[in-house]
């Protein structure tokens, strides 16, 4: 049996779970977020302040989205009750951000500004001008966007110049060693 999947939920007060229709829902007071559950193999089974994640067989498919579909509600019941962030540093000389509404605008090394949208449901900030926070209830769209940022200018080996998430420790290569004695 899957040791994640097996786990219970704790559902915090003002958090409303349901599944219906092969659909889960969680309501909380950041937010509404639904998942469809692919699966048939998958039940939710709620019983007063905890939720458990039950499959039905013992199938290869069952099997693998037991834990899948947990950790999913059980990000899904965090983020709507406190939002999770991801905090990007921009690191170049000349290199800087600036949020205006729901758009970053970034200069990094481009002879043209770089410009980022939110979607719907994440909040970009800029605390200073060399690092960008994001934040959203949703885990998935919060890593996509922050990946999405720093796709845009990776960081480069030899300076380590570009964009990286702040728990990243980029490793900086050595540079050419071909005449030094």
């Amino acid at each position: 049996m899957s040791r994640i999947g097996r786990l219970p939920i704790t559902v915090p007060a003002g958090v409303e779970v349901s599944f219906e229709n092969q659909t889960l829902t969680v309501k909380g007071p950041k937010g509404t977020l639904s998942q469809s559950v692919a699966s048939r193999a998958i039940e939710i089974k709620k019983e007063g302040a905890t939720i458990e994640v039950i499959r039905k067989n013992d199938s290869k498919d069952a099997k693998s989205m037991h834990g899948l579909y947990r950790m999913l509600l059980s990000n899904m019941v965090q983020g709507v009750v406190t939002p999770f962030t991801k905090t990007l540093i921009i690191k170049g000389v000349g290199y800087k951000a600036a949020v205006a509404g729901s758009k970053l605008t970034m200069n990094i090394g481009f002879s043209h500004p770089v410009e980022i949208t939110a979607p719907e449901g994440i909040t970009l900030a800029c605390p200073d001008a060399t690092s960008v926070t994001v934040t959203g209830i949703s885990k998935e769209q919060v890593g996509q966007v922050a990946a999405t940022i720093r796709a845009k200018k990776p960081v480069e080996p030899y300076h380590n110049y570009g964009i990286r998430y702040s728990t990243e420790t980029p490793v900086k290569k050595e540079g050419k060693t071909a005449g030094k004695k």
